[in-house]
């Protein structure tokens, strides 16, 4: 049995390390391997009880996994009917206003002085070679989330009803610990999410493109930016109501979402007011025209709008080094606004019109030098000091 001390130390090490934790994933690990290390087990799971499926789903597995485990399964699923002390916790224990305690099962079915189930869960601990297993009910804002589970190995020593209430203690804080990366994720989500739309923000769309455009100076990855204007919100807006502007604006970012889906892990995002774009970093160009292409047609097709303009900018076409985001960013907007100039009702692509394309030239044209005093003056049709001409 664990002192007092050291199990009070490896509380306050499993909640540091869901602390550090950054993403969901890190936490469910961090989560599962804290309370194996506490429980001196040699295996443990994460799981969450999905109420709308009638399953378990497991999470992550850490420790010394069996053939067939996985660290972060991508489906690994277990229906609650296999398992009665999950109804017993749900529907009887809990309901009735007990606890959410945790009890330990044995291979041989019954458990630390309680009855036992020699059920799917007694067969898995034979068939992977364990002992036993505490199994801790994981509770958030006051409904059952889903389980801690933790095993030994055959030479172990059967888990205890003092380890028991350990590990339900272990399961408060990890309850704790993913409320608290819930509230961080729901900050970053906000964070780099349009809240009229639903897509990504602008600052989403320039931390993706610094990151793309380091893989293509690194690696040679292909980064295609697609911006894109949407006609007519002014009028819009002006002549039937903002409100009306706005859902044209949300039906326009499911256009686009749904064109995004054309090409594999496309960023859609909307910049700011009628300006959206797409980000692909590996596809191809002309995976990303056709898409944008696609836009276009549909856009067309939303009413009251106007359709939109369109402009694309990709590492694979003839437009120079794309050393910066910034110049990745701005080919693709001058193609916008070309697109705009020119009332296209398909994409245009910077760097596909030849050696002197207008776009590239555009950007590449140093800028015009400054004019001398005397010139500006000219310009004026004034008069320097001292009244005569120059």
């Amino acid at each position: 049995m664990m002192g007092e001390n050291r199990r009070l130390a490896a509380v306050v090490k499993l909640a540091q390390g869901m602390a550090a934790a950054h993403t969901p994933r890190e936490s469910w690990r961090a989560a599962a391997l804290g309370a194996c290390q506490a429980l001196e087990g040699n295996f443990a799971a994460l799981s969450v009880w999905e109420r709308e499926r009638g399953r378990l789903r497991v999470l992550v597995n850490v420790g010394e996994l069996a053939p067939g485990e996985e660290e972060f399964p991508e489906d690994e699923t277990y229906p609650v009917h296999q398992f009665p002390e999950i109804t017993e916790f749900l529907h009887e224990r809990w309901a009735a206003g007990g606890e959410p305690n945790a009890w330990v099962e044995t291979d041989e079915g019954p458990a630390a002085g309680r009855p036992g189930y020699c059920h799917q869960r007694v067969t898995a601990l034979r068939r992977r070679g364990r002992r036993c297993c505490v199994v801790a009910p994981i509770v958030q804002h006051g409904r059952a989330w889903g389980e801690l589970y933790v095993a030994r190995t055959a030479d172990a020593p059967l888990f205890t009803r003092s380890d028991a209430d350990f590990a339900t203690v272990l399961a408060a804080v990890v309850a704790a610990g993913l409320a608290q990366t819930e509230r961080l994720e729901e900050a970053r989500r906000l964070a780099f999410t349009d809240a009229l739309t639903g897509l990504a923000n602008r600052r989403a769309v320039d931390m993706r493109l610094e990151e793309a455009i380091e893989r293509h100076r690194a690696d040679g990855v292909p980064v295609s930016l697609v911006v894109c204007d949407l006609n007519g919100l002014k009028k819009v807006n002006d002549t039937l109501g903002h409100a009306v502007g706005d859902r044209l604006l949300e039906r326009f970012g499911s256009v686009l979402s749904l064109c995004g889906a054309m090409v594999p892990g496309a960023l859609v995002a909307r910049l700011g007011g009628d300006e959206f774009c797409l980000l692909a970093v590996g596809p191809s160009a002309d995976e990303v025209v056709k898409a944008a292409d696609e836009l276009c047609r549909r856009a067309a097709e939303l009413e009251p709008g106007e359709g939109v303009a369109c402009g694309v900018a990709s590492t694979e076409d003839d437009i120079g080094p794309v050393r910066s985001a910034r110049r990745l960013f701005r080919l693709a907007d001058a193609a916008q606004y070309r697109a705009k100039a020119l009332r296209a009702d398909r994409p245009v692509v910077a760097g596909r019109e030849g050696p002197e394309d207008p776009v590239v030239r555009l950007l590449d044209e140093p800028p015009p030098a400054p004019r001398t005093g005397a010139e500006r003056r000219r310009f004026r049709g004034r008069r320097p000091p001292g009244g005569r001409a120059p």
